[in-house]
């Protein structure tokens, strides 16, 4: 079960009936604790409860835990994405522009998160450091999802209350799908990537997972320093579609069960939810046949570093930065091209819905052991990354924004509901996901 999210934890603040220190100990505790092992590359609680004393108390997050992935910039802190290649990596002279408007909010940062090396995948395995433990079953350990690993493990379980991250493909919203919390993609332009490793350029996404959709408005709304309009609109007046081309395909039974289930609790309170092909999706492929931009765009990053480390990096993680050595500069504007007129297709398609309703990932979390670091469990490796970034890296190709929110029944493992559409729809993507997430508690916590 998660822990109070940090709305109603700077309630119980207010009322006396807790204190900063009490809930920076029990994030220290949860830190500690061996279902948060693998999760932080370092700590630094001392210092926070330091700076939780000078937080001011009506600040939006009033000294409250933050975890940050180790993609970010802290001050007097080396970032080394997760790899041994960085190992000799210098402490940053600032803060990211993310941390630092998250400390400004009165937010501390209590540690730097693991996460896939150079955040290149959406399983979570790390084999310099560990791979975090899902949460979600303490009987077998499973993958928390990637690239921001760490950041999910920290925020299921009571470690920190947001945790910093990034989305390139999914790396946001897979982990929070298979760990049981929130996951918000803005679109990319709204949050800045200064003081942040780039995997690519095109599709980086700087942005936060949550334990409930209002802590994940408040995040970005300090991420993005914009406020969300809010609205009172009822479920009832949405148009919502679900496309039933690829991204439902392969689903396993307890993500089918927990999809199927959450189309009929919307339908029931009147949703309007249409089926459609959107066959554009099977376009991507094809588009990035050569590897796409963040084969072209981490080579052009890395490509020094893999002359002077190559053996330092994860083999898993080479093999894809070195595609992009290959692609010539008319692939790369080809693909920017298509892209553009891909964008305006799925647009087009979509006009006249508020969203689209997909699962997050086809999967509930597979053991660890099926994908651990190994070659001869590549193969299993690629096909669950493949499977996992499907869905999720769709929205970021569009340029758009997606929210995965937990839709499953208690005691199945967690499932990951995502709503998205195109660009600058933030807002009401935001909106709709609180209702759906007050339907589905609702529906939770009634006597069956």
């Amino acid at each position: 079960m998660l822990r109070p999210d940090l709305h109603s934890t700077r309630e119980r603040l207010r009322q006396g009936q807790a204190t900063i220190a009490d809930e920076l100990a029990s994030a220290r505790a949860a830190a500690g604790s061996p279902a948060c092992a693998h999760a932080f590359l370092k700590t630094r609680f001392d210092e926070a409860a330091a700076e939780a004393r000078r937080a001011a108390a009506d600040a939006p997050l009033a000294g409250l835990p933050v975890s940050v992935k180790d993609l970010f910039d802290v001050e007097g802190e080396a970032t080394r994405a997760g790899s041994a290649a960085l190992a000799d990596a210098k402490p940053a002279g600032s803060d990211a522009v993310a941390v630092a408007r998250l400390r400004a909010a009165g937010g501390v940062v209590v540690g730097r998160t693991n996460m896939s090396e150079f955040a290149f995948s959406g399983v979570g395995v790390n084999p310099h450091h560990g791979t975090p433990a899902n949460p979600c079953d303490t009987q077998v350990p499973r993958i928390p999802g990637g690239s921001s690993s760490g950041a999910a493990v920290s925020v299921a379980t009571g470690a920190a209350f947001i945790g910093l991250g990034s989305d390139t493909g999914g790396s946001i919203r897979i982990p929070a799908a298979l760990c049981g919390i929130v996951g918000f993609k803005n679109t990319a332009r709204l949050t800045p990537l200064q003081g942040a490793y780039p995997l690519s350029w095109t599709l980086d996404t700087v942005c936060a997972m949550t334990r409930s959709v209002r802590d994940a408005v408040l995040a970005h709304e300090i991420l993005a320093a914009r406020t969300v309009a809010r609205s009172d609109k009822p479920l009832s007046a949405y148009r919502l579609a679900v496309a039933t081309t690829l991204m439902l395909d392969g689903a396993d039974a307890t993500v089918a069960r927990a999809f199927e289930r959450t189309l009929r609790q919307l339908r029931d309170a009147g949703v309007r939810i249409d089926e459609i092909p959107l066959a554009q999706v099977t376009a991507l492929g094809s588009l990035q046949a050569t590897g796409g931009f963040a084969a072209a765009e981490s080579y052009a990053w890395h490509r020094q570093l893999l002359a002077s480390s190559a053996d330092r990096y994860d083999p898993r993680v080479r093999v894809r930065i070195e595609r992009g050595a290959a692609i010539k500069a008319w692939e790369y504007i080809d693909l920017q091209r298509a892209r553009t007129a891909w964008i305006a297709d799925i647009e087009q398609a979509l006009s006249g819905y508020d969203a689209v309703l997909s699962p997050t990932v086809p999967m509930v979390a597979p053991p660890i052991a099926d994908v651990a670091p190994g070659a001869e469990r590549d193969e299993a490796f690629f096909r669950t990354n493949a499977l996992l970034l499907r869905n999720t890296s769709v929205v970021n190709m569009l340029d758009g924004c997606a929210l995965s929110l937990p839709c499953h029944a208690p005691g199945e493992l967690p499932v990951g509901l995502m709503a998205w559409h195109g660009p600058l729809r933030d807002d009401t993507i935001l909106a709709l996901s609180l209702q759906i997430e007050r339907l589905l508690s609702s529906a939770s916590s009634s006597p069956t």
